[in-house]
């Protein structure tokens, strides 16, 4: 069992940023193939980037604001998210899959996830 452990979530106004990171305490586990989700209540769990044996894909309604990358050294996953809307307001999770598939498509789908954290509120005020 992975345990996974994020942080960075907070309360931002409109256009602000926050960078959310993703730590496997205590494990040497590592994967080329993580991502991170959020989900707003009486939603599904969507999709927001993945990466994906050193590629990244990313959700359309975050693409060219939100930046995942991975720290191999510290075994740490990282989202930057810039020009936050109102609507980025959620749960946000990461995740972490035992197999790699290379598709874009599969990346950002949570039922292709083995391991995931408990999750970092973040809110964004107009």
């Amino acid at each position: 069992q992975v345990q996974l452990v994020e942080s960075g979530g907070g309360s931002v106004q409109s256009g602000g940023s926050l960078r959310l990171s993703c730590a496997a305490p205590g494990s040497t586990y590592s994967s080329d193939c993580m991502g991170w989700f959020r989900q707003t209540p009486g939603q599904e769990r969507e999709g927001v980037a993945a990466i994906d044996s050193g590629r990244t894909t990313y959700a359309d309604s975050v693409k060219g604001r939100f930046t995942i990358s991975q720290d191999n050294a510290k075994n740490t996953l990282y989202l930057q998210m810039n020009s936050l809307k109102p609507e980025d307001t959620a749960m946000y999770y990461c995740a972490v899959r035992a197999y790699c598939s290379g598709d874009y498509f599969e990346s950002l789908q949570a039922y292709e996830y083995n391991y995931w954290g408990q999750g970092t509120q973040v809110t964004v005020s107009s």
